[in-house]
């Protein structure tokens, strides 16, 4: 079986491509431009061509799959579409996939998705339960973003964008957090929570449904869903309670859990930050339902140090530390900058590239206030990935709303001039944050 790949080169399709190669299918793909993760599926054997063009639709072809991002006019897709060969998109192949598997877990949520998924992809993989893992980013503990395993537990990630979740086959789901996002799709929060709802209606009678329990959005979203339910949290309304949270001289988090009054004890993280002790927390809860102990769970959570692009150390300049961290949305941004603050004893930088014109337009005013706890903001222009500029929206509209709650923002386009810019100004001490889901990691690169 021939299966294509259009928009090969994406973190999730680039897994699913190394999956089907390892089932023995022939891979080829495309993607619109060179990459490393281009280079790594070459030397594996599957041919990558670069530019969508309809003569990469060969007639030995069973099956494409294509990306959310592939637009409608897409000419690989149009001409699958004309030589009749089955399609199918990357979601609804997914779950296709996931019906292979008896302990399926999918974790989702607005924010944290990756942290949680690559937490508990370390936590099955020291406890030798040899799951498959899909995560959407560069886990050193399995030597990339894709492990295949020989079991029944099946680990990835879900996104709501398009409801792409609602393809998914899981026996367990985690819900994070729900907030107003992807307003590019949804009409607001409403319709975002009816999507995670029908996510939740998924789950067969015998699964688990794992939500925050203190985000009332989460708790909005439970009408309905028929499987067994576990709330987490600070509160002592939950199941799973979180207590006597403190943190060391890196930011890193200690707390103790207790499950139906059931004291766990205390587990450890080596990742900063209050909103990873929630994300190991739901991590923790999945583990639990797929039958792993406690005691395996603390030993193996604390041996989780993060994942590419999340709180990510990248090096130092003129002894100063430079961290790239994922964080496009205002709750991110807060909650990343939140993190660095406990380990910053200079000046805190940040430097935000928004993404998509949507996002930055619909939650301006959110966007504004994210970033109180940076000593110095630079903004660059917004990275479009999926959409087009109708110049409705500026980055300069961004620092100009920030300015009423940070004085110390600045605007500057070029990479180049940004990293000139840091190399001027910064000192010894300081942090230095590059974050958005772009390609603002190369300022970190060019810092170091």
């Amino acid at each position: 079986m021939h299966v294509h790949f259009i928009g090969i080169g994406g973190i999730s399709m680039s897994a699913l491509a190394k999956i089907c190669l390892n089932k023995g299918y022939v891979v080829s793909g495309s993607d619109f431009k060179d990459s490393d993760t281009v280079t790594n599926l070459r030397k594996q054997g599957i041919s990558v061509f670069i530019g969508h063009k309809k003569q990469n639709i060969t007639d030995d072809i069973n099956l494409v799959v294509y990306t959310a991002a592939i637009s409608d006019d897409n000419e690989e897709l149009n001409e699958a579409y004309s030589q009749n060969i089955n399609t199918l998109s990357r979601a609804e192949f997914l779950g296709e996939i996931m019906k292979d598997y008896k302990n399926s877990i999918a974790v989702s949520g607005t924010h944290g998705k990756t942290s949680t998924t690559s937490m508990l992809s370390v936590i099955f993989e020291y406890s030798n339960l040899d799951p498959t893992i899909l995560v959407g980013g560069n886990l050193k503990d399995i030597g990339g973003n894709v492990k295949i395993g020989n079991s029944e537990n099946f680990i990835t990630e879900a996104c709501e964008y398009v409801d792409s979740f609602l393809n998914f086959n899981p026996k367990v789901s985690i819900v994070l957090n729900i907030e107003a996002d992807h307003l590019d799709y949804f009409d607001g929060i409403d319709d975002v929570k009816e999507s995670f709802n029908k996510f939740g209606k998924l789950l067969p009678d015998d699964g688990y449904f794992i939500v925050n329990g203190d985000d009332v959005n989460c708790i909005d979203v439970l009408d309905g869903v028929n499987s067994n339910t576990i709330r987490y949290g600070m509160s002592v309304d939950n199941n799973m309670v979180i207590s006597d949270i403190s943190f060391n001289k890196f930011g890193h988090g200690s707390f103790s859990l207790s499950l139906d009054n059931k004291n766990l004890g205390k587990f450890n993280l080596c990742v900063p930050g209050l909103h990873n002790i929630y994300n190991a927390t739901g991590a923790i809860c999945a583990s639990l339902v797929s039958g792993v102990d406690e005691d395996t769970i603390r030993d193996n959570i604390c041996k989780y140090k993060g994942v590419g692009r999340r709180f990510e150390y990248k090096g130092t300049y003129k002894e100063a530390t430079i961290i790239d961290d994922y964080a496009h949305h205002p709750t991110e941004v807060k909650a990343t900058l939140a993190a660095a603050k406990n380990m910053c004893s200079g000046n805190l930088w940040c430097i935000f590239q928004p993404h998509t014109y949507t996002r930055t337009s619909s939650l301006l005013d959110e966007f504004a206030c994210s970033f109180d706890d940076a000593s110095f903001v630079i903004i660059t222009d917004i990275y479009a990935a999926r959409e087009k500029n109708n110049g409705s929206i500026h980055s300069k509209d961004l620092v100009e709303k920030i300015k009423a709650y940070n004085k110390n923002v600045i605007y500057i386009k070029d990479f180049d001039d940004i990293a000139d810019y840091v190399r001027d100004n910064v000192k010894k001490d300081d942090v230095v944050i590059t974050t958005g889901a772009g390609s603002i990691y190369e300022v970190a690169d060019k810092l170091i």
